[in-house]
């Protein structure tokens, strides 16, 4: 008999999977989640018997895969964008501290200073931007799926 996996629910007695918990990802028997890919309508969510379908069924879906296209298209750039202004900033420090220690209008205050109170600045910007596109384009994209999914929509 196989030893029960103490992350997941199962019966003491058995082993045996709890019936309501989430089924084992590495499990191939997928017959207790979701129906066999033949017979599925070509864009239709396929679902178990709850009515909900599974992850694996989810990321089949043309509007999943819209939607981590959608994510990517902002991410990625703006990932690249905050590395590329990291990595500046580190550069500078390293090799033209001369440049990093000036200081800025006969004051205490140095470019050095000023440039690495800008990396709080633009990781709070992103962060802001970030909020403002998810909430306008991303957020309103996976609730839909999401109602879909659920058989809400």
């Amino acid at each position: 008999m196989p030893r029960p996996d103490p992350a997941r629910p199962h019966d003491d007695s058995t082993g045996a999977h709890v019936p309501g918990s989430a089924p084992d990802p590495r499990s191939s028997d997928r017959s207790a989640t979701s129906g066999s890919a033949a017979g599925r309508t070509a864009g239709s969510t396929p679902s178990s018997p709850s009515g909900l379908a599974t992850a694996e069924d989810v990321r089949e879906t043309p509007e999943f895969a819209e939607l981590q296209r959608t994510f990517r298209r902002f991410i990625f750039p703006m990932a690249a964008l905050f590395l590329a202004w990291y990595a500046l900033y580190v550069l500078l420090a390293a090799l033209a501290p001369e440049f990093m220690a000036q200081r800025l209008g006969g004051s205490t205050i140095t470019v050095g200073l000023v440039l690495g109170l800008g990396q709080f600045v633009s990781t709070f910007a992103i962060t802001m931007v970030y909020r403002s596109w998810a909430d306008r384009t991303y957020d309103p994209q996976a609730t839909a799926l999401r109602e879909r999914i659920e058989g809400v929509a």
